[in-house]
C-alpha cells in the first residue's frame, strides 16, 4: 500500500463535493500555492477540498546534488533530453494515491481537478492523463509533458477529452515557452481540448492567470455537477 504524501488541506466550505490536488514546483512545498486559495473567485463553484502535497526531499543533479523537495530528479537544463523516468513514475503513483483517497472519501474522479506548477505541472499532466478514471480537468502551469515519447501508448482513454488549462509566461527562463508550446502541440495533435494562455511574466503566476484559473475551475466543476 502506498503511503500517502504529506499535505496541506483547505476546505472552502463544509462537506466538499469537489477536490483540487495542486502540485508545487522544484524546491518548494505545499505551502507555495495554499495561499492562493483566498485569491480565487470560487463563487460559482461547489464546496472544494484543496490538497497541497509536499514532494519528498531528494538530491537534484542539476543543482549539484543539493537535497530539496522534488517530484523527480532534474538531470539537465534542457529538461527532456535525459529524464528521471523512475522518479517521475514513482511520484505519479503517489499522486494517483491522493486522487484515489479523495474518491474513497466520497468525491468521484469526475469532480477532481489535478493542478501543478513547473515540475508539479509536469506531474499533473503525466499523472492525470494516465489516470484510469475521468477527471474534471487538469491545470498545467508553466511546465511541460514529461516522457512524451511514451505518452501515446500510455495515455488513458478515460481522460482523452478532459479539459486542460495550460498557462505559460512568455519571459520564462526556467521552463522556456517553447517547451510548454511543444507539449501543447503534442496534446492538440492527439485531440485533447487544450486551453492555452500566455502571460507577460517570467516563471511565476500573473494576476490575470488567477482570474482565468477561477473561471476554469467554475466551468469544469459546473460541467461535472451537470453530468452527475
Amino acid at each position: 500500500m502506498t503511503t500517502l504524501l504529506p499535505h496541506i488541506q483547505i476546505e472552502t466550505a463544509p462537506n466538499p463535493s469537489a477536490a483540487v490536488i495542486w502540485l508545487h514546483g522544484l524546491g518548494a512545498d505545499g505551502h507555495d500555492f495554499a495561499g492562493l486559495v483566498p485569491e480565487l473567485d470560487l463563487s460559482g463553484c461547489p464546496a472544494i477540498r484543496f490538497i497541497f502535497p509536499h514532494a519528498p526531499a531528494i538530491p537534484v543533479t542539476v543543482n549539484g546534488g543539493y537535497v530539496m523537495p522534488a517530484w523527480y530528479d532534474i538531470l539537465g537544463t534542457e529538461l527532456v533530453i535525459r529524464q528521471d523516468a523512475a522518479g517521475i513514475r514513482a511520484s505519479g503513483q503517489a499522486i494517483a494515491a491522493l486522487i484515489e483517497r479523495e474518491m474513497a472519501r466520497g468525491i468521484p474522479a469526475s469532480r477532481i481537478v489535478l493542478a501543478g506548477f513547473s515540475q508539479g505541472c509536469a506531474m499533473a499532466l503525466h499523472t492525470g492523463l494516465r489516470f484510469p478514471q475521468t477527471l474534471a480537468g487538469i491545470m498545467a502551469l508553466s511546465g511541460y509533458l514529461p516522457l512524451a515519447e511514451d505518452f501515446a501508448t500510455e495515455r488513458a482513454e478515460a481522460n482523452a477529452h478532459t479539459p486542460i488549462f495550460m498557462a505559460h509566461g512568455s519571459q520564462d527562463p526556467v521552463v522556456v515557452p517553447a517547451r510548454g508550446e511543444a507539449s501543447r502541440d503534442l496534446l492538440t495533435r492527439l485531440g485533447y481540448p487544450v486551453q492555452w494562455h500566455s502571460y507577460p511574466i517570467p516563471h511565476s503566476i500573473h494576476p490575470r492567470e488567477v482570474a482565468d484559473i477561477s473561471t476554469f475551475l467554475s466551468l469544469v466543476l459546473a460541467a461535472a455537477a451537470a453530468r452527475s
